[in-house]
């Protein structure tokens, strides 16, 4: 049995969004399980390169439908991650904004026209199944955790009109014990507090990482009043009463400098949200007798408090996958589909999610080539003996290796990796390549069979492969391994089998033989405009414009040449397929009118990129096929328009305003 488990929106890339924003969702993806093995499995940001997209997960079921496991349309079932019911009443509410939409009957009709629209093809409409949102979730956590008896918590800003639900699962029978209504939500919660911290939606990790600096006692008796905790594990959000902050703080705008106070107040709702948590958790675990749980919803990412929930003692395990978020319900329905069609198929304990994109190691030196102008391109003979001496010589390095991960965390095959040990590649990276807050804390990847021996584990349980947890660094490596030691002295861990990534747990092991360390800091590969890369192109581009040492994909090694203006103006530009380009004509002041230039995006209109005239009429021209050269010829422009051009590059490169491919590889 074939099942095609999808979340998600219903636009097309190029197409202005017709729905409300989230309206159907986010972080969009597609899986592909046969029976219940997971064939193929990616989120569709890592393809149409917009941050938790909700798009149509078209690229994501394409990369599904010619993957390692092909399958045809009509051999598939397809699982959406919400109840029939709800979606049926989101159309209608969509249709009164969107009159298109009325065009539909139901959801079914819907989706059906989406497939055929797509992918020309006609799916009967009994091969639809629809799955609530919340058992998606926990469905996407149990299924993984190989348990055949669990507590199950799901927890997030909505979904299906339920913010949050406790379920006993005993086998395939899967008991709700309790659900918590989106007033109560505690996703929600988390992000109206953290709005006078400057932040938005798909922030909410940022500020885990900056509680560790507050101290959460000076605004304890504040946030209490925020929330109430009722009996039966039960609990109550009293959220008109967040903006009572005002009389602590002056929300911060983006790009201020933090206080004392901000640190404070993440701190502070850090503890509140562990508070509620465990208040739940301890009274269904006495009622349930459960010793397993299993986490998921987008709050269950929230990897501090998962850590301190296994220290606890409350449960012998606990499970929480990478892919915790909306895009694991992609997983969730499709196995909750599959497992009760089919009663008999076997719990099976996943460790890892490398289902993503192949990087085929025949193929790495042909996709390399077009880019020879702007890299050199080598060989390893022996790859993890040389990679391992550059990074103990301070090297800071692209890794690109197998499949990609699915979900939002890179675990070692599409990475940043560096030296644990050098506390100045904090500040480096952080800066320099990522480009984000100099607070942020780095992950350690370390060898499972050693992750006693530098960080504090609680219990029996010894993997941690989903870089879901943070625990405590043991006491006498803190100060050796000041890259991954939070201020805290805690880390999120991520452990590496050899059998799941020989490549990247030899290339570990070969560090620590050297060093006596067998760990190495691990971040996501992008910058802060972009999702992690999945192509080595999307590779290639995120180690130019950055300030990476090395980018190693496959057994090549590729470094930087000294290139300028000559060798970009070879490259053929395009603009994104989400991007419009806009040419305002309106007054400057009472008595002058002028133009103004600007990139906004079909999903969100709101966000504006201005542009200088000349790039307007570069990308203007754009098709795809002409380098920026043949353009700026086309164009007539001078010398110094054409100065103008390469000064204003480098900036709009980085921020992945504009698409750059070297000739042969342009779509």
């Amino acid at each position: 049995m074939n099942v095609l488990g999808i979340t998600g929106g219903i636009d097309s890339l190029f197409e202005k969004s017709i729905a409300p924003q989230n309206g159907l969702g986010h972080d969009s993806a597609a899986v592909f399980l046969n029976f219940c093995e997971i064939f193929y499995a990616i989120e569709e940001e890592r393809l149409n390169r917009i941050k938790h997209t909700n798009k149509l997960c078209s690229s994501s079921i394409l990369s599904c439908l010619n993957g390692v496991y092909k399958f045809t349309f009509d051999s598939v079932l397809v699982a959406i991650y919400a109840s029939e019911s709800f979606l049926n009443t989101k159309l209608k509410q969509f249709s009164l904004y969107t009159p298109e939409l009325s065009a539909f009957a139901d959801i079914r009709q819907l989706y059906r026209y989406l497939f055929e629209r797509e992918f020309g093809v006609s799916i009967d409409r009994d091969k639809f199944y629809f799955v609530n949102h919340h058992l998606a979730h926990a469905a996407g956590s149990y299924y993984l955790s190989g348990f055949d008896k669990a507590l199950i918590l799901t927890i997030d800003g909505e979904g299906d009109d339920v913010s949050s639900m406790v379920i006993d699962a005993n086998g395939k029978n899967f008991n709700v014990l309790n659900s918590k209504s989106v007033a109560d939500s505690l996703g929600h919660f988390y992000l109206k507090v953290i709005a006078f911290l400057g932040y938005k939606d798909f922030d909410e990790y940022k500020v885990m990482g900056l509680a560790p600096y507050g101290n959460s006692a000076v605004y304890r008796d504040k946030l209490s009043r925020f929330y109430e905790l009722l009996a039966d594990g039960d609990y109550r959000i009293h959220a008109d009463r967040i903006l009572e902050l005002y009389e602590v703080l002056t929300p911060r705008k983006r790009g201020e400098a933090f206080s004392q106070v901000h640190m404070d107040l993440a701190a502070a709702l850090q503890e509140a949200l562990e508070s509620i948590v465990f208040h739940v958790l301890r009274h269904y675990q006495v009622l349930t007798g459960h010793t397993r749980l299993a986490i998921s919803g987008g709050v269950g990412q929230n990897s501090s408090m998962n850590g301190k929930i296994l220290n606890s003692g409350l449960f012998e395990e606990v499970f929480v996958p990478s892919f915790a978020g909306d895009s694991g319900c992609a997983y969730g329905a499709a196995a909750y589909v599959a497992h009760q069609l089919l009663p008999d198929l076997p719990f099976k304990k996943v460790t890892h999610a490398y289902w993503g994109t192949p990087i085929h190691e025949d193929e790495v030196a042909e996709v390399l080539a077009p880019w020879q102008d702007f890299v050199t391109i080598e060989k390893l003979l022996d790859r993890s003996e040389q990679v391992s001496d550059l990074i103990i010589d301070g090297a800071v390095i692209g890794w690109v290796q197998g499949r990609s991960e699915f979900g939002p965390r890179a675990l070692g095959n599409r990475s940043i990796i560096a030296d644990p040990r050098v506390a100045s590649h904090k500040e480096t990276i952080n800066a320099m390549i990522k480009m984000r807050e100099s607070y942020r804390p780095f992950a350690p990847s370390v060898l499972v069979e050693r992750v006693r021996d530098f960080f504090e584990v609680p219990g029996k349980q010894e993997d941690f492969p989903f870089m879901s947890f943070v625990l405590n660094v043991r006491p006498e490596w803190r100060e050796q391994l000041p890259a991954i030691t939070h201020v805290d002295g805690s880390a999120r861990l991520q452990t590496v089998n050899k059998d799941d990534n020989p490549r990247y747990w030899e290339l570990i092991e070969a560090f620590g033989r050297k060093t006596g360390i067998s760990i190495l800091l691990n971040t996501s590969f992008n910058n802060n405009a972009e999702p992690i890369v999945d192509s080595i192109d999307d590779a290639v581009v995120c180690y130019l414009t950055s300030g990476l040492d090395y980018l190693v994909v496959g057994d090549y090694l590729v470094t930087k040449k000294d290139w300028g203006s000559d060798q970009m103006a070879t490259l053929i530009v395009t603009l994104p397929k989400a991007a419009i380009l806009n040419r305002e004509d309106k007054y400057l002041n009472h008595t002058e009118r002028g133009f103004s230039y600007f990139l906004t995006w079909n999903y969100d209109t709101t966000r504006r990129y201005a542009l200088s005239d000349v790039w307007y009429y570069v990308l203007q021209q754009a098709d795809g096929l002409l380098t920026l050269q043949e353009l700026m010829i086309n164009l007539g422009f001078s010398a110094e328009q054409q100065s103008q051009i390469f000064e204003e590059l480098p900036s709009l490169w980085s921020d992945r305003l504009i698409i750059f491919h070297p000739g042969s590889v342009a779509n």
